[in-house]
């Protein structure tokens, strides 16, 4: 099934959720109450929305680099920004160790990307340029205000499921429908927890179609293909470090997740046959002749987590290589 298609389907499993429950509680008891707690989540969401790119690039440690100082970072954001047809990004440089990139920023226009200190001396030119092909992607899609969106679900799911569950649901419903309120209750709560997966599902999703649009914006598969292996071998060598730790809380906004590149190493190297520390258009092309299947500890940890399992991503880029 073609992404953009998944895409659809998700949002429209999640917000048929939502209704779901709501009609669900107002054909109960009248929605008083529960209706302040979709108002109060939205709200929420939405000053979140809103004061978040200040706070990514706060607790980055982001510095906005000039182009007489970052030439060369510059003119390839600038170049993929014309591929885009977006207006050119901000350009920033974030001051930790943890080599990655990242993109933020309320709407195509307020696009922000940015590299980190250690990324610059990982990648060569072409690499580089298929990172920020990706994160440029991710602008194009407006996969902040898409996850955004899909994240103000669960939001509502809970507060319904408190409001139900421990307050009660004011608003003139029905006598003797409580425990029937309460039920439908310990049900939201339930679908709480379902449609967090579901948020991360829908990141997963993000970050192929990113990594398509690197494609689509000039940049071969392999170049990205190495830069993800260099990528989850840099991080690995960093596992139990205080710079790794430092960064878990915005993993989400990373290419890849530095986290999981201990246990991702082992299977992507072995597609570098040669051993040579890159990732070549044959190994690419042989990758999409093989099958490939996560062990049921991997396929249930990759559940949890924001972005796919490297080796799925890498196979997945290789459907894109001539």
């Amino acid at each position: 099934m073609g992404l953009q298609t998944r895409m659809f389907l998700l949002i429209a499993i999640m917000f048929a959720i939502l209704y779901g429950i709501i009609t669900a509680i107002g054909s109960a008891l009248g929605m008083g109450g529960a209706l302040d707690y979709i108002v109060l989540a939205l709200v929420f969401v939405g000053l979140q929305y809103l004061i978040s790119p200040a706070l990514v690039g706060w607790t980055m440690k982001v510095k906005w680099v000039s182009e007489q100082e970052e030439p060369e970072l510059h003119r390839m954001v600038a170049e993929l920004a014309r591929e885009a047809h977006l207006p050119k990004p901000k350009v920033g440089i974030s001051q930790i160790k943890v080599p990655n990139a990242f993109a933020y920023g309320r709407t195509q226009r307020d696009g922000r990307i940015c590299v980190t200190q250690g990324l610059l001396s990982l990648l060569n030119k072409d690499e580089l340029r298929a990172v920020l092909g990706h994160e440029m992607s991710h602008i194009r899609h407006r996969d902040m205000a898409v996850i955004a969106l899909l994240s103000a679900v669960p939001m509502i799911l809970y507060w319904i499921a408190l409001s139900t569950i421990f307050g009660g649901v004011s608003g003139g419903g029905r006598k003797g429908n409580g425990s029937y309120v309460a039920l439908i209750g310990i049900g939201a709560f339930l679908l709480y927890f379902v449609t967090n997966l579901l948020v991360l599902y829908g990141s997963r999703i993000r970050e192929y179609y990113a990594d398509k649009g690197s494609v689509q914006l000039g940049n071969q598969p392999n170049e990205l293909a190495t830069a993800l292996y260099k990528l989850v071998n840099s991080s690995a060598q960093l596992k139990g470090t205080q710079e790794l730790k430092k960064v878990g809380g915005a993993k989400a906004f990373f290419v890849n997740d530095p986290s999981q590149a201990w246990n991702e190493l082992r299977d992507v190297s072995q597609i570098d046959r040669n051993r040579d520390g890159r990732i070549d258009q044959n190994e690419l092309v042989a990758l999409r002749q093989m099958e490939v299947r996560l062990s049921f500890g991997a396929g249930v940890k990759e559940l949890f987590t924001t972005h796919p399992n490297m080796l799925k991503r890498i196979k997945q880029l290789s459907a894109y290589a001539v």
